[in-house]
């Protein structure tokens, strides 16, 4: 898989107090595992509360995880590469979410091995290409510019064309298994 480089812009304040540019270069926490073949996660940004707290450390130097910190969020580009069917036969959906520490987020005997369930808001914006959507028993087809705010439900992604997808995402934890 050729993972798409991410260049990361943050601002900050120099002892002056005047703006900066803090850090600037390609995003480094990227997440490419082979139990989840032609998909890549690159952090770009995390808070661990809200208000958040602004800081001049790099919040995503750390292990890329599934959710965001508790009462936190995150924010990352997902490249999916065309889905193989037949990687899908074989594919280990617990495995693929262990590698981000969420292995129990996986929604057992459902239609695609990586249906997920998580306890978080997502807003989700295809940036380049398209997916499908999965939902428990619907699909739904996304195109570039459209949006989606994933409400805690299970899904899964599907890349059925034939060039990547870029979506950008942010996570906002929200745990509990209801609305409120």
């Amino acid at each position: 898989m050729d993972v798409r480089p991410i260049r990361r812009v943050v601002t900050g304040h120099d002892k002056r107090g005047r703006a900066v540019v803090a850090m600037d270069g390609p995003a480094a926490n990227v997440l490419h595992r082979p139990s989840r073949p032609g998909v890549a996660l690159t952090d770009l940004w995390a808070t661990s509360g809200t208000p958040a707290a602004r800081t001049d450390r790099d919040p995503v130097d750390r292990p890329v995880v599934l959710h965001p910190p508790p009462g936190g969020t995150v924010f990352r580009i997902i490249q999916f590469d065309p889905e193989n069917p037949g990687d899908l036969v074989h594919a280990d959906g617990a495995t693929a979410f262990a590698a981000m520490g969420a292995a129990a987020t996986v929604v057992a005997g459902a239609r695609h091995p990586y249906m997920h369930r998580t306890d978080t808001v997502d807003y989700a914006m295809v940036l380049q290409g398209s997916i499908t959507m999965l939902l428990d028993d619907e699909d739904v087809e996304l195109r570039a510019g459209d949006v989606v705010i994933q409400n805690g439900t299970s899904h899964a992604w599907a890349n059925r064309g034939d060039a990547p997808c870029l979506m950008a995402f942010v996570l906002i934890d929200a745990p509990g298994d209801r609305p409120r």
